[in-house]
């Protein structure tokens, strides 16, 4: 009878740990880690075409002002990625201290003649790129297969 009991406990503490979708929480870690992996995928391929782009158009040096923007990008997508991994577990908040990095940058650019504020500024905006790409694809019907 105990046997049968600890059953049903069992069972009951394993279907309480399924969220909303029917996902476990490694299931939906598996998905995050997964998107994120996606996310620094198309940041990164859109860099490399825009750095492209702008070498050719423009020159190196608004390429390497437009690079380090972007670099700088990813950076913050990172440190966002990993303060939102952290959200559930330790905080109950988004730290604001990864904004840190971008205004540090900007200063910087502003106060060397060597920067060019408005590549970096537009590089560093290149991972909502992925983020806009992402949203599309959400709301795109899927294939019905």
């Amino acid at each position: 009878m105990s046997d049968s009991s600890h059953e049903s406990t069992t069972v009951a503490t394993d279907s309480s740990q399924v969220d909303s979708q029917g996902e476990t929480p490694k299931e939906s870690m598996q998905d995050y880690y997964s998107l994120q992996k996606e996310l620094y995928v198309v940041t990164l391929t859109t860099t490399a075409i825009i750095f492209v782009s702008v070498w050719i158009s423009y020159n190196l040096n608004t390429g390497l002002n437009y690079l380090l923007g972007a670099c700088t990008g990813v950076v913050y997508l990172r440190m966002l990625a990993k303060n939102v991994e952290q959200l559930g577990q330790q905080n109950r908040r988004l730290s604001k201290s990864r904004f840190a990095v971008f205004i540090g940058l900007i200063i910087l650019a502003t106060q060397l003649s060597q920067l060019q504020v408005l590549p970096i500024f537009l590089g560093f905006l290149t991972y909502k790129v992925a983020l806009l790409y992402q949203m599309v694809r959400a709301l795109m019907p899927s294939d019905p297969r």
